[in-house]
């Protein structure tokens, strides 16, 4: 399948399991809805889609459902303890329910425990929280999927190599999706590949990724066949460091978010692929599930499976990732109006894009 519109159907196709929630909602009766306070707390800025597409279309959806439902909104800029304080705040603030996206899902389960203790139903958001029977509901991708897709297109970039020899450049150890990226993608490549070094990114900093990727360089005298890079920022990392080294030509490098600059990359061919998870699919499920919960009513967003999180299985939406490459820029993220032919052919990537049919 390809792209959002893909996505959602299969979620609308989706049976609906109907899960009961806890919380201090008020159903709504035969009345519009009850105005009511839900926080988005979103976990750093460094990662682009945050700021430019989950907050905005998450409140864009929230307030087209309840123009009078007041959003507390607050970023932790990668900072955990930052986040227990903002979350904190916000139940004080009257909050009915909270959509948190953690930046450490362990450190996380206190939020869902004081969450639970004011009553107050909470959803985990793209990230999964650890370690507490308090998560009422996680929305995210298939995320070992993720590291597979990723996997599978860095193998087919390197086609028949025998013995090629890989760094791979991971995620954030204390972000629990990045550990699922990372299981995916050694599924997949484990007894394919000879992979030379191996690193798991703090805050996924495209810095630190950078660094990494000099180390890692210097370390094999610049003799690397492919990059497994757990998402588009560390990816952007990972090629900086090659074209410092003189590196040429790039070798395939792996990416996930389909961040705009990630697919100009593409284009031009710095980075092979991207994993793209439709955000606006994921923003609006969770404007739509949280204003469901905050009403009292049972989930209109179709809740498809479980996930363990070493405590209970939460109930879950689990959406299906989609790689993109140079040959489906056009029918994804440019179809799906998540970039616009507008926004990626600046004066640089024209004839890329020509070359691409992206007009």
């Amino acid at each position: 399948m390809r792209g959002g519109r893909a996505l959602a159907g299969l979620a609308m196709a989706t049976a609906l399991m109907v899960m009961a929630c806890g919380g201090n909602s008020t159903n709504t009766g035969g009345g519009g809805p009850v105005a009511k306070k839900i926080a988005l707390l979103l976990p750093e800025s460094k990662t682009a889609r945050y700021e430019s597409k989950d907050r905005p279309l998450f409140e864009a959806k929230l307030k087209a459902l309840c123009s009078a439902c007041t959003i507390i909104y607050s970023n932790a800029n990668e900072d955990s303890t930052q986040q227990q304080s903002q979350a904190e705040a916000a139940l004080t603030n009257g909050a009915n329910v909270l959509v948190l996206d953690a930046v450490d899902g362990a450190a996380a389960a206190a939020i869902a425990d004081k969450a639970k203790a004011a009553k107050v139903p909470v959803i985990s958001y793209d990230r999964l929280i650890l370690n507490t029977a308090n998560v009422n509901y996680y929305i995210s991708f298939d995320n070992a999927k993720v590291g597979q897709l990723q996997g599978t297109a860095l193998l087919t970039a390197l086609g028949n190599k025998t013995n090629a020899s890989v760094v791979m450049i991971n995620g954030d150890p204390a972000d629990n999706n990045a550990t699922l990226f990372k299981k995916g993608a050694h599924s997949v490549l484990d007894g394919k590949v000879n992979i030379v070094k191996e690193y798991d990114t703090p805050t996924w900093s495209p810095d630190k990724a950078q660094q990494e990727m000099t180390q890692a360089l210097t370390a094999i005298n610049n003799k690397v066949d492919g990059v497994y890079a757990a998402n588009d920022g560390t990816g952007g990392g990972a090629i900086a460091a090659m074209k410092s080294a003189g590196i040429k030509p790039l070798p395939p490098v792996t990416g996930q978010d389909a961040e705009l600059a990630a697919i100009q990359r593409i284009l031009i061919g710095d980075q092979y692929m991207t994993v793209y998870k439709a955000i606006k699919l994921e923003a609006e499920s969770a404007a739509q599930l949280a204003f469901d919960v905050s009403q009292g009513k049972s989930p209109t967003t179709p809740v498809n499976g479980t996930t363990n999180n070493k405590k209970i299985d939460v109930p879950s939406v689990l959406l299906v990732p989609v790689a993109v490459d140079k040959s489906n820029v056009k029918t994804t993220v440019v179809a799906d109006g998540f970039w616009t032919a507008a926004d990626i052919c600046t004066a640089q990537y024209a004839d890329a894009c020509k070359a691409a049919g992206i007009s």
